[in-house]
């Protein structure tokens, strides 16, 4: 299938390891050229060098901070500056503090708002000038199963991660008129740096090895394993590519079977 990505410009959020760099791998592999961001230099410098020697594309990247406006300003103008206008966004970022209600005061809440919903309506809100002048775009919101399902001791990202829903649906169908395709993607169980912190904290919560917390949630996945970032990088790049044409305000599950909610 040709995904008409190349050398089109695509603007990877927090893409300097995990499901973002999946990502952004995947793009780049589809010749498009790929925009890198995370407030960890180092790690973007590694990122950009296994990106290059993958795939033989060497993506540009912008150090900063997800959750201050001017860095994401600053990022969208050197994105388009170097790249041209931004195609594809992939919103995403880190999780925030885990804990209960009682566990949160204001600040808490505030944090973990500016770093789940309003960077991903601060990027969108510059990016999208450029998508109206050039006549087209695909937008995509990575979030968490929990959209579908609340998860344990997650108040803060259940809460955050379902209001990027409502945006994103609502954006469908204000950016349908400008062929702006607005999607959301929600990854259950996979392999990254933050399954392992969650798993490591159900297990000490649990007085249990991390191994049993992990085959426990095996138990739970029809398909009897963690999903790899690879495997949800392919369908985020499908859904920000040209052979994408028809599917918009939708809300995609990427998790083995295991939300068994409809």
């Amino acid at each position: 299938m040709e995904l008409g990505l190349k050398d089109k410009c695509a603007l990877v959020m927090a893409s300097s390891a995990g499901l973002g760099k999946a990502i952004a791998t995947g793009f780049a592999n589809e010749g498009a050229n790929v925009m890198l961001f995370s407030h960890n230099e180092d790690n973007l410098r590694q990122a950009q060098e296994d990106i290059l020697s993958k795939t033989g594309r060497k993506p540009g990247y912008f150090c900063g901070d997800i959750t201050k406006a001017d860095d994401i300003k600053a990022l969208v103008k050197t994105t388009v500056d170097k790249f041209g206008p931004v195609y594809a966004l992939v919103n995403n970022s880190g999780g925030p503090e885990t804990g209960q209600f009682d566990d949160f005061g204001d600040e808490a809440w505030q944090k973990a708002f500016e770093l789940t919903l309003l960077s991903y309506i601060r990027v969108i809100r510059e990016v999208l000038p450029h998508m109206r002048k050039n006549g087209s775009g695909r937008i995509l919101c990575s979030t968490s199963s929990s959209i579908k399902l609340v998860l344990d001791n997650l108040i803060l990202s259940n809460t955050f991660r379902l209001a990027v829903v409502g945006l994103a649906k609502t954006l469908s169908q204000e950016l349908g008129k400008d062929k702006i395709l607005v999607n959301v993607l929600a990854p259950g169980r996979i392999g990254t740096a933050r399954i392992d912190y969650l798993d490591s904290t159900r297990a000490e919560k649990a007085g249990k090895t991390v191994e049993e917390i992990q085959q426990m949630t095996f138990a739970t996945i029809p398909l009897g394993r963690y999903g790899t970032p690879e495997e949800y990088g392919k369908l985020a790049v499908f859904l920000c590519s040209e052979a994408n044409t028809y599917i918009t305000g939708q809300s995609i599950l990427v998790d083995g079977g295991m939300v068994k909610a409809i």
